[in-house]
């Protein structure tokens, strides 16, 4: 049976050492690599919109995680609300990009502890995914300190959009099961043009290193076959190689190990500021105003051959006709 380690740092008080420690970050956030520097203990509002309490904008068992994490009774998802990109294209915009909506899903740690025991006792959920949990972090781990007084077991994800913080990171070993990031761009350009933020690459690839410093290549699997520890990389092919994949997969190869585990994922299609509305407007958004290729998509399948790549998986091409979440329904938000 696994025991994540996250219940040794609970059993020895060291849990609750790092809860404080992340917290008391907030008082100048510099949680994420924005480093706002602002009072959010406070009340004062980051760059994120976020302030002290967290916002759940939606949770669920969700079921179209990598087949490893999902199981028989889903992953325990908790959509964290706001979020520290702006991405142009974001398919969880309803709740990532609406923050004077998202204020009144703000709620106590004790709240999201008890989210957390009713996904892992009611629902059955395989583990508990934290989804653009950066700009929370503190409250994500307050909220894992209070559900371990209530027999909180199962593997913990860390789903991340890798604009994330080195310092922070290392605070989450041991608390952190799995890192699930998703590695966006090999442009700095691309980063501030499509997702509003600075030195995307140098910063994502310093938190990927991290993440495999403490994972390394392996994953660690249980007796039912889910993965209960390590590190899975995402990649979102974008239209027009606008993701710079051969760099990505590159750095990735050379720099971490062609041993990794990737998911490699086509289910872009435009949507929030990439409308027709809109890339009227912008020319900027023309380049992603349309679903990617097969042909884009089987040149990145390619590159895994070309860099060793043997672990992981790739979505089927189909998959942007189906993964669309409706956040306007908080309970249900996917179909699929």
């Amino acid at each position: 049976m696994y025991k994540p380690p996250y219940r040794n740092l609970f059993e020895s008080g060291k849990l609750a050492r790092r809860a404080e420690q992340l917290t008391a970050m907030l008082a100048s956030c510099n949680i994420c690599p924005l480093d706002c520097n602002i009072n959010r203990l406070a009340g004062e509002i980051s760059r994120c919109y976020s302030a002290w309490l967290p916002i759940v904008s939606s949770y669920c068992p969700h079921f179209g995680e990598e087949p490893a994490l999902v199981g028989t009774n889903g992953v325990g998802n908790i959509f964290f609300g706001n979020c520290n990109l702006k991405c142009s294209y974001c398919q969880n915009y309803e709740i990532s990009q609406r923050w004077k909506e998202e204020r009144k899903n703000e709620i106590s740690i004790e709240r999201l502890a008890e989210i957390m025991i009713e996904l892992q006792d009611i629902h059955g959920c395989h583990a508990i995914g934290f989804v653009s949990p950066t700009h929370f972090v503190p409250q994500m781990v307050e909220g894992i300190l209070e559900a371990c007084k209530f027999g909180l077991h199962v593997p913990i994800i860390y789903n991340t959009n890798a604009y994330d913080s080195v310092e922070v990171l290392k605070l989450l070993a041991g608390i952190v099961d799995i890192y699930l990031p998703d590695i966006k761009y090999a442009e700095d350009e691309m980063g501030y043009r499509y997702s509003g933020v600075k030195e995307y690459v140098r910063h994502s690839r310093a938190a990927l290193s991290e993440m495999h410093r403490q994972m390394g290549n392996e994953l660690i699997v249980g007796e039912d076959g889910l993965v209960k520890r390590g590190l899975i990389i995402r990649h979102l092919v974008l239209p027009n190689d606008l993701a710079g994949s051969r760099e990505t997969l590159s750095f990735i190869a050379n720099n971490l190990s062609s041993h990794v585990t990737l998911s490699v994922m086509s289910q872009y299609y435009p949507t929030n500021k990439v409308t027709a509305e809109n890339v009227d407007k912008f020319e900027s958004l023309q380049l992603l105003n349309r679903r990617i290729r097969e042909r884009e998509y089987d040149k990145v399948l390619d590159l895994l051959d070309e860099f060793g790549f043997e672990n992981g998986w790739a979505q089927e091409f189909e998959s942007q006709d189906y993964y669309r979440p409706d956040f306007s329904n908080r309970i249900i938000p996917f179909t699929r």
